[in-house]
């Protein structure tokens, strides 16, 4: 992880250190397939499955593909300066699925995506347009990396990189307008 994840501070001692240069920017890709366990990969997974197959069928397979990893790219930059001072590695998708899942609220913000909503003590299932859903968590993401920002440097150099999903969200909805749109029709089955 040390070798193959982004550590903020070395990025920015860089030009005095006698790490070689590719030891820097390599990671900004390696990083997205290293993950901090199970739950990490899965959830990441998880998301990237709910809605990266509609942003996909947008772009095309290899343009998605470019834009998922500039996307994460883009994302652990973003990090990178808000956590200058850190030596702890940075990893995961975390970032590049931010991108698309910003991506996706811009394409399809109509779009109804089924959420658990805890009512009480009571759990029900709702039906939310994706730009409730993908606005109300760009905004977590977003304090969260802000409240991060105000406490002690020791306490903020590990867990989650809050700043990579802002980051990743962003540059996700700048970058799916840059690509044309290849919306494939899907195949209805019950219209054979």
């Amino acid at each position: 992880m040390e070798h193959y994840g982004v550590v903020p501070a070395l990025v920015f001692a860089w030009p005095q250190s006698d790490l070689p240069f590719t030891a820097i920017v390599i990671p900004f890709l390696t990083s997205m397939f290293l993950h901090a366990g199970w739950l990490h990969l899965i959830g990441n997974m998880w998301y990237l499955w709910i809605f990266g197959d509609n942003v996909e069928d947008r772009l095309g397979h290899f343009p998605f593909l470019i834009f998922y990893l500039l996307s994460g790219i883009g994302a652990g930059i973003v990090h990178t300066i808000f956590n200058a001072s850190t030596f702890i590695p940075s990893i995961g998708a975390s970032g590049a699925i931010a991108g698309v899942l910003g991506a996706y609220m811009v394409s399809y913000p109509f779009a109804r995506v089924l959420t658990l909503v805890p009512i009480f003590v009571f759990i029900q299932v709702i039906e939310i347009p994706a730009l409730v859903v993908l606005g109300f968590w760009f905004i977590m993401q977003f304090f969260s990396g802000t409240a991060a920002l105000t406490t002690s440097t020791n306490a903020r150099s590990g867990g989650v990189a809050w700043w990579a999903h802002v980051g990743g969200f962003v540059i996700g909805i700048i970058l799916v307008g840059l690509f044309p749109r290849k919306d494939r029709p899907r195949y209805d089955y019950f219209q054979g």
